[in-house]
């Protein structure tokens, strides 16, 4: 039974200054990590890009939680990639290998006995290896292909034992070779909203006007000749805050929107003897039919406005939509 006396409780500035003291070391981590990259970088992004298969992602412990984000950030950038734990590997998992496959292991040590288990079954089938490690001499680092350099001068744990810098750098070591591969096989937003087609990220980058829009009838619209009165009767049907204004090719020449409205009331104009041409704002803000809805979202955030016309090349309305309509929709 220990007879030490018990520790005072932690204050609050203790605990910051822990925590700054963590996020210091795991900078440090980073930047240590920045100043070291080098060709072997370039030669690791090449052999994920040369990959005909999948990227194998394998780790044991703290390191094998990290290696299942990076796998699962190259597999949703563009990189097909899985994760492989070590321990079943020997126990059948490694069917799941294939000659066309890539294998990046992580290991702090080098020295992970789940890991070098593994170097003869790759070797035999010629597999191309890239290790993450924090010793360059280990066993790991020595058998792998390309070997990456991710050790760290110590661990922002005040015994230097629980892995915390040293993941953080490994993971930041696996996202700068996602990224770097992404931009060199020219994956795009799109490409990324593809996989990601059920989450807010996806409707975003998927979703387009067209796909929103409100068409034929449920679009308000006068001519420039229309008394303001029935203009003002045209926005209240349709419920948009806004009514296009089009000449008789049905071309956009202006818009009336409940701004206009209160310019007009300031001014106490007869709604019945003034036509849409005295007080519309002529041109208007508009979107094309196939542009993404994030980029009409982004359009109403910033000019103030909450609805847009939708217009073809040759500027006729095609649509109609609000910030609602893109509310509904979950892209705001």
């Amino acid at each position: 039974m220990s007879t030490a006396a018990p520790k005072p409780a932690a204050t609050d500035a203790d605990l910051l200054a822990v925590g700054e003291r963590t996020l210091a070391s795991e900078q440090a981590g980073i930047a240590a990590l920045r100043a070291r990259l080098d060709l072997r970088f370039a030669d690791a992004c090449r052999l994920l890009m040369a990959c005909r298969g999948r990227v194998v992602v394998t780790g044991m412990g703290k390191s094998g939680h990290v290696a299942n984000k990076i796998a699962a950030t190259l597999a949703s950038t563009g990189t097909p990639a899985f994760f492989l734990h070590p321990a079943e590997a020997g126990h059948g998992d490694l069917g799941m290998i294939t000659r066309e496959d890539t294998v990046l292991a992580l290991s702090n040590s080098g020295e992970t006995a789940e890991l070098l288990m593994l170097l003869p079954h790759l070797k035999r089938m010629a597999l191309p290896l890239i290790s993450m490690t924090g010793r360059a001499e280990s066993t790991l680092a020595r058998a792998a292909t390309v070997a990456l350099d991710v050790s760290v001068a110590q661990e922002a744990c005040p015994h230097n034992l629980a892995p915390t810098t040293s993941t953080t750098v490994a993971l930041a070591m696996g996202d700068a070779l996602a990224v770097a591969v992404l931009e060199a096989r020219g994956f795009s937003a799109e490409d990324f909203a593809r996989s990601h087609p059920g989450g807010s990220l996806g409707r975003r980058l998927l979703l387009r006007v067209e796909d929103l829009m409100r068409r034929d009838a449920a679009l308000p619209r006068v001519h420039p000749d229309t008394p303001l009165s029935a203009g003002l009767l045209e926005m209240s049907a349709k419920g948009l805050g806004l009514t296009a204004v089009v000449d008789a090719d049905n071309r956009v020449v202006g818009v009336y929107s409940d701004g206009d409205l209160r310019r007009t009331l300031d001014r106490r104009i007869d709604v019945h003897a003034t036509s849409m041409r005295e007080v519309m704002t002529s041109g208007g803000r508009t979107i094309g039919p196939r542009e993404l809805a994030a980029s009409a979202a982004h359009l109403m955030e910033q000019h103030r406005i909450t609805a847009l016309l939708v217009v073809d090349d040759e500027r006729r309305l095609v649509g109609a939509l609000n910030v609602h309509d893109l509310m509904r929709a979950g892209v705001v």
